[in-house]
């Protein structure tokens, strides 16, 4: 395919070079298009001078949140290096396995992660680019490189050159690389930025880690793909979170996390959902939002996006922005297809369903992903003909609205009848005193399988299994009440906010060989 102009911030630097385009809050740095168009330029300069020839290289990241690492993505993307952001919260025996899958030709990390690479492993000859406050590292190798030719023009990329890979939080099995190339990471974000009347006044708040497609596409890469701006925080932090959404001096207007912490938020004491009434959109994504929690956000005034995307396919569905009464009808849902993908929902034999019946998604657009590296056998897999098999149950209704049952795996079997725990988990919550919620499948003698609900109380609530048993009792139908009922303090998540239900499982079995 022939290379296409794509490259958004060069544009900005020549329509809007003096906008703001980056503030990272941690290091207080502020970039204009222009400067930070001259960073990337910079940053390309340093990866060709260190890789030679750097198309189709691997470059590793471990990183928090932060300008240098997003200058360092596109100087990837300018100079046709695969960029490789990995999860810093890894142990080093599951780092290493990353790297070995990838085989990158440089490792740029954050020197207090230095620790996490293993030193006796085949990788201690890379090159180390270090950042942020590192007078011999990173940040003066861009400082030494030559300074760009104006005005700004930026590169040509053949739309489907690998520009990312992502690697999956590994709840399972052994991780696995998805492969983003240059059409589906500016598919996904044109997606999300159309999705979320995002536009060149907007500001988004990016705190979701830069190594997952929230972070990375969703909430850094959308605002500068319209010329907004993004404000970089490296952690979430609710009490802070919730002054900087409410804050008039930042101007946030998009902010992007995960359920459980918009959760969090709720639950600050003094907590006035009204003061972040001013926001064009709070996106949910990445795990099951209920309907319940979706109403009192918009109780308050707050235009809650649900909307449901993953590594393999960016950002594909979201409630439409304003649309109150479609939504109000199914709050729970995620929405409609974004514009460049398309959905079907099949059954087990690939057959397409009607409203109303559930049935696995299959998705196709330039917004999906080419396969996963160096595995052919989960392309095989994920793949029939075009469409990708996402293992995601979902719904449609008359509305055209698709609501999540659950994953395929998380399903179980009660006594012939399936249950979605997604759904037991959605009634759950509409009980004020609890705070958090997973549901998961146990063995059991007489029905085959069982629920088992792991419960976290809201702060400053109590929880009684016997209240938790009858309001299920008087929501749901009977094989679909959980047998049992954990109270916990806490429920085991990825980076992403995604449940770890083989953890809740493996408890519950070395519990009760004790």
């Amino acid at each position: 395919m022939q290379p296409l102009l794509l490259d958004f911030i060069a544009h900005f630097a020549r329509t809007t070079p003096h906008k703001l385009a980056v503030h990272d809050l941690a290091e207080d740095q502020r970039l204009t298009y222009a400067q930070l168009d001259d960073a990337v330029d910079r940053a390309t300069h340093v990866l060709r001078t260190s890789l030679g020839a750097p198309e189709g290289k691997r470059v590793v990241v471990l990183s928090r949140n932060s300008a240098q690492m997003l200058i360092l993505h596109f100087a990837c993307v300018r100079s046709g290096a695969i960029f490789v952001p990995l999860n810093w919260r890894l142990t080093p025996s599951e780092l290493s396995f990353m790297i070995a899958d990838c085989e990158p030709a440089l490792l740029a990390l954050e020197p207090r992660f230095a620790d996490r690479i293993e030193a006796d492993g085949p990788f201690v000859t890379l090159q180390t680019i270090r950042f942020h406050n590192d007078p011999d590292g990173f940040a003066a190798r861009l400082a030494a490189a030559p300074a760009p030719k104006a005005p700004a023009s930026g590169v040509a990329v053949d739309p489907q050159t690998p520009i990312t890979l992502l690697y999956s939080s590994g709840t399972t099995g052994k991780p696995k690389g998805v492969i983003v190339t240059q059409l589906n990471a500016f598919s996904g974000a044109l997606n999300l930025a159309l999705g979320t009347q995002c536009s060149a006044s907007s500001v988004f708040l990016c705190e979701m880690p830069m190594f997952h497609t929230a972070g990375l596409f969703a909430a850094a890469r959308t605002p500068l793909l319209v010329g907004g701006s993004v404000l970089i925080s490296q952690k979430f932090d609710a009490a802070v979170t919730y002054q900087r959404l409410a804050d008039p001096q930042l101007h946030i207007s998009h902010y992007f996390c995960v359920t459980q912490m918009a959760m969090l938020m709720r639950q600050l004491p003094g907590f006035d959902g009204c003061r972040l009434a001013h926001l064009t959109a709070l996106i949910t994504g990445g795990a099951p939002n209920p309907a319940a929690h979706i109403l009192r956000w918009l109780e308050d005034g707050v235009m809650m996006v649900n909307g449901w995307g993953m590594s393999e396919i960016c950002s594909a569905l979201a409630q439409p922005i304003g649309d109150l009464e479609r939504i109000r009808r199914n709050p729970g849902s995620v929405g409609l297809p974004h514009l460049t993908v398309e959905i079907k929902l099949v059954d087990e034999h690939g057959r397409e369903l009607p409203n109303g019946s559930p049935g696995e998604i299959w998705t196709r657009g330039s917004n999906v992903t080419p396969g996963y590296w160096r595995r052919p056998d989960l392309n095989a897999a994920a793949f029939q003909g075009s469409w990708f098999r996402t293992g995601d149950v979902g719904v449609r209704d008359a509305d055209g609205f698709i609501t999540i049952v659950d994953r395929i795996k998380d399903m179980f079997i009660s006594g012939g009848e399936n249950v979605y725990p997604v759904e037991v988990e959605a009634i759950l919550v509409e009980l004020e005193a609890v705070g958090d919620v997973a549901v998961v499948g146990i063995s059991d003698p007489q029905w085959g399988e069982v629920g088992c609900a792991f419960v976290v109380a809201a702060p400053g609530k109590g929880l009684n299994v016997a209240a938790l048993r009858a309001h299920c009792e008087r929501r749901l139908a009977k094989f679909k009440v959980p047998k049992h009922f954990e109270i916990v303090a806490s429920l085991p998540r990825t980076a992403a906010g995604k449940v770890q239900k083989h953890l809740l499982r493996e408890n519950l079995r070395s519990a009760s060989a004790h």
